[in-house]
């Protein structure tokens, strides 16, 4: 039987600021709460355990602020991590997903195993239900990131129980999961981007009833990855087939890309490709096709000219501070 683990971190941080924060290892968790479901969503186990930093031993005031902890709590009845998070995979058992509320949590616990030199166990690639999303999907808007305070309240739910404490949290997030329409929405399994694709056989790619994804493999620079055929190609998640583009990838911000091609079945198809960095500080890319309407379609080409429009503002920028430059040298 496959049982649900929503769990929740809390982390602190340097207390003087990113500069002072130690490379791939921003956070160091403190706390770790989860709740485990079974298949039809009853909790039936309950985690929770406080972590003695070691890293980052003053208490940003921020999270100070936020989970009421100082840092005489956690020296006092903390725990080292690595025996926390052994305690935590064998709380977990065997068989079971992870559920969070937004896609920070899986990260960071890596994040942390690895900087702790603990064996990352999950399986590759790693699939979860972020929460989060689900919720904003069942009310129709998956662009949204709604809190989880939002949500509990939206729905009811809220009991005498604080926020922002990892234990509380996750059990908020499991009466959310409570109160989703979970076989409508199960199809959108997230995936973690934490352990990338290193090979093209390994890229990932996946269907949903409205779009489809694909995540490719590490390239050392944009301009590689660009250039890789399967990163632009366009194929329509219905038939398959490969298509031809009506409005070729172009990007407002160099870290979005955006491309409409069209399927002579099924009609117009978006691209987004969304540049990302990885822990190596390469690059590499998640890619979405989903059908639009003519709306949709019109709305890629109104990128396009915005896009066109922020150039010639550049353009004449420059062509202006050139010209005030070589009357000021003229004098």
């Amino acid at each position: 039987m496959k049982n649900y683990i929503v769990f929740d971190l809390e982390w602190n941080q340097s207390s003087e600021g990113k500069e002072n924060s130690i490379e791939h290892f921003p956070f160091e968790i403190i706390e770790i709460g989860g709740v485990k479901m079974d298949e039809e969503f009853h909790i039936i186990s309950e985690f929770h355990k406080l972590i003695t930093p070691q890293v980052y031993t003053e208490m940003h005031y921020k999270i100070m602020e936020v989970t009421h902890m100082d840092m005489g709590q956690l020296k006092q009845e903390g725990q080292p991590f690595v025996q926390a998070i052994e305690e935590f995979l064998l709380w977990c058992g065997e068989d079971y997903l992870f559920c969070t509320w937004g896609t920070m949590d899986l990260t960071e616990l890596q994040r942390n195993m690895d900087y702790y030199h603990v064996e990352i166990p999950f399986k590759w690639p790693l699939k979860y239900y972020d929460i989060q999303k689900l919720y904003a999907l069942q009310n129709g808007d998956i662009k949204a990131k709604p809190s989880l305070d939002h949500a509990v309240e939206d729905l009811g739910i809220l009991e005498e129980r604080p926020f922002h404490r990892a234990l509380d949290d996750a059990y908020y997030t499991g009466k959310v999961l409570q109160c989703l329409e979970f076989s409508r929405w199960k199809p959108y399994i997230s995936i973690d981007y934490y352990q990338l694709p290193q090979r093209k056989e390994d890229e990932i790619y996946l269907d949903f009833p409205t779009y489809s994804k694909y995540v490719s493999r590490e390239f050392d620079t944009k301009e590689e990855a660009l250039a890789d055929k399967i990163v632009t190609d366009m194929v329509c998640k219905d038939c398959k087939r490969m298509l031809r583009k009506k409005q070729r990838w172009f990007s407002l911000n160099q870290k979005q890309y955006f491309c409409l091609a069209v399927c002579p079945v099924h009609g117009f198809v978006q691209g987004k490709i969304r540049m990302k960095k990885s822990e190596q500080g390469r690059f590499y890319v998640v890619k979405t096709m989903k059908p639009v309407d003519e709306a949709g379609a019109e709305n890629v080409f109104h990128k396009k000219e915005e896009q066109r429009q922020k150039r010639r503002e550049r353009s004449t920028t420059k062509k202006i501070k050139k010209s005030s430059l070589t009357r000021r040298n003229n004098q």
